[in-house]
């Protein structure tokens, strides 16, 4: 078994968007960036991911600058690089541009020692879609209330 550490989930995508074919891939940081994600320093808020001449990159993906770093230091919001086999970057950009869906990044995490991060493609949620989500949350929420008094 791999050795896996969470750094950050992106609820808001679960919340906002259907999301599906969930891929692995490697994102490509500098020196203070890593280090300010091993002492959870991050945000997925408003992030997503675009294909240009091939290549994937996330945008508004927020790394906190690292506290030790002085003039090292990154761009907080800094475009990031995925690291992607050619082939499936090919596909979600297919997916992407003939059904209309997202590229939304879901969690990064270190895999033995290596960033990681979750992508997913998204389909945006109505209205009603939303509270139908809110309605199930609560309901489990009840049902685990419940049975823990027993």
């Amino acid at each position: 078994m791999k050795d896996e550490k969470i750094i950050v989930n992106n609820k808001k995508a679960y919340y906002d968007y259907f999301l599906s074919d969930f891929i692995e891939a490697g994102i490509v940081l500098k020196g203070t960036e890593i280090k300010s994600l091993r002492m959870h320093g991050a945000s997925l808020n408003d992030s997503y991911v675009i294909i240009k001449n091939g290549e994937a990159f996330v945008l508004g993906m927020n790394i906190a600058p690292y506290d030790k770093g002085n003039l090292f230091n990154h761009e907080a919001l800094r475009t990031k690089k995925l690291l992607l086999h050619k082939q499936e970057i090919m596909k979600l950009n297919r997916k992407i541009q003939e059904k209309g869906f997202t590229l939304v990044i879901t969690k990064v995490y270190l895999k033995d020692g290596l960033a990681k991060c979750e992508l997913a493609l998204a389909k945006g949620k109505k209205l009603y879609d939303k509270r139908e989500t809110e309605k199930n949350k609560s309901i489990k929420r009840e049902i685990e209330k419940t049975t823990k008094n027993f």
